[in-house]
Parts: structure tokens; sequence; C-alpha cells
């Protein structure tokens, strides 16, 4: 079957822009807010777009996307740990399109048998054999999955008895490397007792131990010149880091709590909360609470409806710490119709924290706690609520109807007569003057247009002047504007902003009139960003030189020049400020790519606090970088001398957006 995807009600290209290339499960929804479907993915962006394609062959698929009304996605830091959540959301939900992929049996789990030569398989149902069993697991794919890396990492054999017995020479197993033979005497009890060690203590969780023998292992085979068995002992090493990730949400097996977590701007809440019960993830709401009309912007009803009928009412908000405020509100409501765990795991300090306390202690009938200074895996866990609650804020934000919504308040605070359909902003990135980059960003009435990006390397200037590198961009940037020659592909590059957005203060939006004046460009309006005092956003500063109505360009000695303070929840500042970061963050990443290629190094090496002996702990470790660069923040903080602090600098390196 082919046929062109029938979903119309869902604008699946608006929403995939603000899906992450991160692990993750998603959620399809009906229009009566049913699930359809519960799915993981290693990659969301990639898997979610993927149901959205112009032809889909399954009609089955066919006719669950023509039902979609919604996707909500929840990001996991690891694909194993979405493969658990997977697993409780649907044996929560039953969904329809599930279910008909499943089956009645029980969860299985890996059992080793009690032989001389001790056997490890995949079982289902009564344990009546001898010998250990562990699991359950969630997916039998993931135990089968398993048990072929633990066959290629300690060779424990996996045939049936009754084979193993009537051998009289090694099988196709022995020969590819994926069992040491037991059957034919190729290896003594003593060496095949440790492969069987090494498992056992692999599905114990001790993995840990494991890596460290395998380590000490490839030093003496290093040390005595056996580089072959060296190597053998790296990759054993990458390929158990690569399925020991720590299931951060099964872990401790007695929680039960509720996690709280909210995320703020542009007078738009979004309040996570995470039901964590027997130490496994039952799911994810998010509530958009409504906010008081005082502080909303011109706009009228800029705030999205919540997820599950809340629709909070504040009666005052502290504007200097929004978030305190807000979910003091919102626990006081959600809790009075809900079951209350015995914690409440905070990533804010509520005001009135001792009687919100009180207040569900006595509505409970029995202690409830209200933690927010967190350690352990409760620190993972509200992390976890906050990432998923920026990114549904970040999805409303980036939605069509709160970009236009956004741009008409820009259009309102600066008085202009026109509503600006495109606008760009230029940002310089470099490191003490080493590699130079100039970001160019553009974004139109429904939000960024990325395919209109640009960067620029800034060459032939003094290291470190701003000011030149400025000019410098904005010249060639412009040139193409004016120049006759510049036609065909490249008409878009004629295209003159309405607004042009300047990182930097009164220096750089004066290099910005000298070289719109020079080539005697006029209807472009241009607005300096300049930080606020200690990088204060709610203090940021506007430059504003109006040119939009001239035809003679500008005249930078009687140009108008005025400075705005927009209030610290309006709507067009937080418009400003998204154009202005994500210039920033373009420029970012382009000058890092273009001093790591020139400094040709191991990335570790630019790490602070990284020196030559962790480095090598942490290849030794992982067995290269490869095997780094994939490993999670708490797999990588195992490693001995790697903090907390710089596991997040080291992932950080290869997981920036």
């Amino acid at each position: 079957m082919s046929t062109k995807n029938p979903n119309q009600r869902f604008d699946s290209a608006s929403f995939l822009k603000t899906v992450p290339h991160k692990p993750g499960v998603y959620r399809m929804i009906s229009e009566d807010e049913n699930i359809l479907y519960v799915g993981k993915a290693k990659d969301l962006k990639n898997r979610v777009a993927s149901y959205f394609r112009d032809n889909i062959a399954n009609s089955r698929t066919y006719s669950m996307v023509k039902q979609i009304c919604d996707v909500r996605v929840t990001i996991t830091s690891t694909e194993a740990e979405a493969l658990l959540l997977e697993s409780n959301l649907i044996k929560k939900y039953q969904p329809r399109y599930n279910i008909l992929l499943r089956d009645d049996k029980s969860y299985p789990n890996i059992f080793l048998s009690k032989d001389q030569f001790p056997r490890l398989t995949f079982h289902r149902g009564a344990k009546k054999a001898k010998g250990q069993y562990f699991g359950p697991y969630p997916s039998a794919g993931a135990v089968r999955e398993t048990l072929s890396l633990l066959q290629k990492l300690f060779q424990v054999r996996q045939c049936e008895n009754s084979y193993f017995s009537n051998r009289s020479r090694p099988c196709l197993q022995y020969q590819i490397k994926r069992c040491t033979a037991p059957c034919t005497n190729e290896i003594t009890d003593v060496d095949y007792q440790q492969g069987v060690n090494h498992t056992v203590k692999f599905l114990q969780g001790k993995s840990q131990q494991v890596i460290d023998e395998l380590v000490q292992q490839m030093d003496v085979a290093s040390a005595n010149l056996a580089f072959e068995q060296a190597a053998t002992y790296r990759d054993k090493i990458e390929q158990l880091r690569q399925i020991s990730q720590q299931q951060s949400i099964s872990k401790d097996g007695q929680s039960n709590v509720d996690v709280v977590a909210i995320q703020y701007a542009s007078n738009v809440a979004s309040v996570q909360v995470l039901t964590i019960r027997n130490g496994n993830n039952l799911g994810n709401k998010n509530f958009f609470p409504k906010l008081p009309r005082a502080y909303k912007n011109t706009v009228e009803d800029s705030q999205p409806k919540s997820t599950d009928g809340i629709q909070n009412s504040f009666e005052e908000i502290d504007i200097n710490h929004p978030e305190e405020s807000i979910l003091s509100s919102f626990l006081a409501q959600y809790y009075m119709s809900r079951e209350i765990p015995n914690e409440i795991l905070l990533s804010h300090a509520p005001k009135d924290l001792a009687v919100l306390e009180q207040m569900l202690t006595l509505k409970a009938e029995r202690k409830v706690a209200l933690s927010h200074r967190l350690r352990g895996d409760r620190v993972r866990w509200v992390e976890m609520a906050l990432r998923n609650a920026q990114h549904a804020l970040a999805t409303h934000l980036a939605s069509k109807a709160g970009i236009q919504k956004r741009v008409l308040a820009l259009q309102e605070e600066l008085d202009l007569d026109y509503i600006p359909a495109r606008m760009e902003c230029f940002d310089i990135s470099h490191t003490m003057g080493e590699a130079t980059v100039a970001s160019c960003v553009v974004f139109g009435l429904e939000g960024p247009i990325k395919s209109e990006y640009r960067r620029y390397n800034i060459n032939d200037i003094v290291g470190g002047d701003d000011y030149a590198a400025m000019k410098q961009v904005l010249q060639r940037r412009f040139k193409k504007v004016v120049d006759k020659n510049n036609a065909g592909n490249n008409d878009k590059e004629k295209k003159l902003p309405d607004i042009l957005f300047i990182d930097g203060g009164k220096g750089q939006v004066t290099q910005a009139v000298d070289v719109l004046s020079d080539l005697q460009i006029s209807g472009v309006d241009i607005i300096g960003v300049t930080k606020g005092e200690g990088r204060r956003q709610d203090m940021d500063t506007l430059t504003i030189l109006s040119n939009h109505d001239s035809e003679k360009g500008f005249d930078s000695d009687n140009q108008l020049k005025e400075k705005l303070y927009l209030p610290a929840h309006s709507s067009a500042l937080h418009l400003v400020q998204q154009i202005r970061d994500e210039a920033h963050r373009f420029a970012i990443s382009g000058h890092r790519q273009k001093r790591q290629k020139a400094r040709n190094t191991s990335p570790l090496e630019g790490i602070p606090g990284l020196g030559p002996k962790r480095r090598q702990d942490l290849l030794k470790q992982f067995g290269g970088i490869r095997a780094i660069t994939r490993a999670s923040v708490e797999e990588l903080s195992k490693v001995n001398g790697i903090s907390a602090n710089l596991a997040e600098k080291i992932y950080d390196v290869f997981h920036s957006e």
C-alpha cells in the first residue's frame, strides 16, 4: 500500500522543528485526548518524522497517523532509560496501536544454569531449573540483544545441554569467537569460570568492577607487548560501556515520589510532573498554568491551554522570583484532587514551603515532605523533569502563533508603523582572537528561517577586534544586496531585513550605521542589544536607530538615537532575546568547529580540569573517544577523578546544540 500522509489536523512540520535529536519516548494523542501509541527512540526527531512522510506504506500506521492531533515527547538521558519508560507507559495506558503488537506473556529473564560449564540463556515462565535468574526485563528484544552482546564479550555458551554433550569438535560459534568451546575442552574450567564471573557481576549491576578488572588486564597485556590481546580487552571495555548505561529512573526500587519542575519565560510557565512509583517512571504530564492578566503583554490570550484542564489563577507573582511564586500556587491546587505521595521533589523552593508541607500533610493524613535540596538519583529525576519542561516551553514559544504574537508585541513596543516580517541578527564569536566566526540568523513571522542562516570566517583583522569583525561581516552581507551580478540562487541574499539586530552596544551599532551609509542602503531599522549588568537578561538595553522610512540612508551625525528598557516580562523583549541568543548559539558552535579543526587535537584536551592522567583514565575506561561521546554524565562520573561537574563539561563538549 502506498498512500499520501493523511494527517491534516496536526501541523507536523512546525512540531518537528522543536523536537531534539535525543533519546526519549513519544506519545501519539487523538482528538479525544486518548493515547494511540507509545514508542521509544534513540533519536526522537528522526523517529517521529518517519510517521509524517509523504508516503506511508503500512495500513495500520496510516490509520493511526490519520487520527493524530498531538504528539508529546519525554526526553531521557539514555536509550535504555527510554526503553524502560516506554514499557511502563504501555502497561499503564494500554494504547490501542501498541496492544495489537503485544502478547500476554510474562516478562523475560536471563538464566545462568548450575552446570560444570554454566549455560546462559533466555527464560520466560516458572523458575524451576537450578541456577541464577536475572530480571525481569521490560523487553524481550532487550534481553536478546543483551545476550548477544554478552556472548561476544565473555563467550559463555548458550547452546542446549543436549547439543553441548554430543560435540566432538568446536561448532561455528567458536570459529566466530562467540564461545570458548568448553564442550571439546578448548578452555580450562578456571578460565571459563572467569568469563562466568564477569557475566554474573555485569548482570548484578557491578559492571564497573568488571571494567576495572579488564583495564588491569589491558595494562598487563600492553606492558607485555601483547597488543592484540590488549586491543581485545579495549573492545570489551567499550562494548561493556554501551550496554551498562545506568538506569537512573529504576535504580531505587522503593521510591514513591512525584517530581515537579518549572520553567518560565515570556510570561509563560511550563510545569512538568513526573510520577515515580516503586522506582519506575510511570509517565509525565505538562501543565501551562494561567497567569494573572497583570503580567500579560498587550497581546491577549498568549497562554496555552493546560494538557489536563489545570487553569491556575494567581493573585500575585513576585516578578524577581516568578518560578517560586507560580510553583507555590500550582502545588496547592494540583494536589487538592490527586493522590499525594510521601515526598515531592521540586526544582525550586516554593514560597511558604512550611505552610505547603503542613497543608499537604493534613490532607494526606500522613507526613508529606517537600524537598528541593537533593543528591544522587533524585537530582537526575529533577534534571529530567526540567529538560522536559524546557522542551515543552520552547515548543510553545516556537509555535507560529506564539512567534506572531510576540512580533506584534514588538511592533507595539517600538511604535512601528509596519509589521517586521524579516529580522536578521549578527554576532561575533572567538577565543582571545582565535578562530573568529560571525553568524547571521534570520527570523520571520513563523519563527527562525534556518535555511537562510549564514556563518562567515573573519580574516585579516587584529585578533579580538570585535568592531572590525562586525564591520567586515556586515560589508560582506550587504554588498550582496547592491551587487548587480548577485543573481540566481543568491536572490535570498538580496533581501533587506526590516530590522537589523546587532549583538552589542553603541560601538557595534556604529559599525552597522557606517556600512549601510557607505552602501547607501535605506529602509532598515537597526537595534543594538546590550546585555544587562551582571549579564542579567531582565536588564538588557535596546539601542534603536530608526531609518525604515528614509530614502536617503543613514546619517550618523543627525540620526535619531534612542535607548529603550523593556519590562522583564515583555514578550517583545523575549523575542529580541530569543533572536540574539540564537545568533550567539550559531556563532559559538561555528567558532568551536573552526577552532577544533585548526588545533587538530583531541577534543578532550580543551576541557578545563581534564589533565593528561584523567584523559588517559577516561580512554582506558571507555576504550576510546567514540565510546566517550556516547556516555552519559553518570557513566563519565564513575571514572576515578572525574567529578560530576567535570563529567558535565565533558558531556557538553560532545553534545552541544
